[in-house]
């Protein structure tokens, strides 16, 4: 029993943080220039969320889900699952997310967006223009290569955070199966980053904290302004 207590989180992690962001540097010389596609494509949907249309949530929906899709290909079983055995699992994740992304948004044409709707839309733009500007920067500013930063639409941490500052901002009722996914993927590369003794392992702990208390308040004060209306 002594023997297992001794043994710390980093003792179980499969590779190191040199080997990590090592995969990210040949990662993204391998798919170049599909980041700058995917910023582009990030970009589309700013420009979509500040003009409500008819077809608005299918044009941010689409290229949500391409994202997924292609992250979880490209990415976590072409790459990362050569040094993590349950990258090919965190795929299926990021599939159905994007399956449930169509099947809301194109399919049910459930999602529309108000991004200034409220301060928590507003919070939710604020999350998204982080993911796509100031995440990618964020490993250089760390001293990691340049190589190894970490783009919206074709690494995981900045998809699932522009994900979910998205959904903060649906107009109507907030699409709860849309959130389980993403907060769940926010634990889980906090638990790794911080495993590894990454210095950005806050980010998307605390991301995902802010935002399921955002969604919760708003739930709470839609429900709060329902009963006031309905009260003589």
């Amino acid at each position: 029993m002594g023997d297992w207590l001794s043994y710390t989180p980093s003792d179980f992690l499969l590779f190191s943080a040199r080997t990590y962001y090592r995969l990210f540097e040949l990662y993204n010389r391998a798919i170049w220039p599909a980041q700058i596609l995917a910023l582009l494509l990030g970009i589309i949907v700013l420009w979509r969320l500040h003009r409500s249309c008819a077809w608005q949530g299918s044009v941010v929906t689409v290229i949500l889900a391409v994202g997924w899709l292609w992250t979880a290909w490209a990415y976590l079983v072409e790459h990362y699952d050569t040094i993590n055995w349950a990258a090919r699992y965190f795929a299926i994740g990021f599939v159905i997310e994007a399956v449930l992304l169509i099947w809301t948004g194109i399919v049910r044409h459930r999602l529309s967006f108000r991004p200034y709707r409220d301060w928590t839309s507003r919070t939710g733009m604020g999350l998204f223009l982080f993911a796509l500007v100031v995440h990618p920067l964020i490993g250089p500013l760390v001293g990691r290569d340049w190589m190894q930063a970490e783009i919206f639409g074709v690494a995981p941490d900045p998809t699932v955070l522009a994900t979910i500052g998205v959904l903060l901002t649906v107009d109507k009722q907030l699409p709860w199966a849309l959130m389980i996914i993403p907060l769940l993927w926010c634990a889980l590369s906090g638990a790794t980053l911080w495993t590894m003794g990454s210095a950005n392992a806050w980010i998307m702990p605390v991301a995902a904290l802010g935002a399921l208390g955002l969604a919760l308040y708003r739930v709470l004060s839609a429900r709060g302004e329902g009963r006031a209306q309905a009260e003589p």
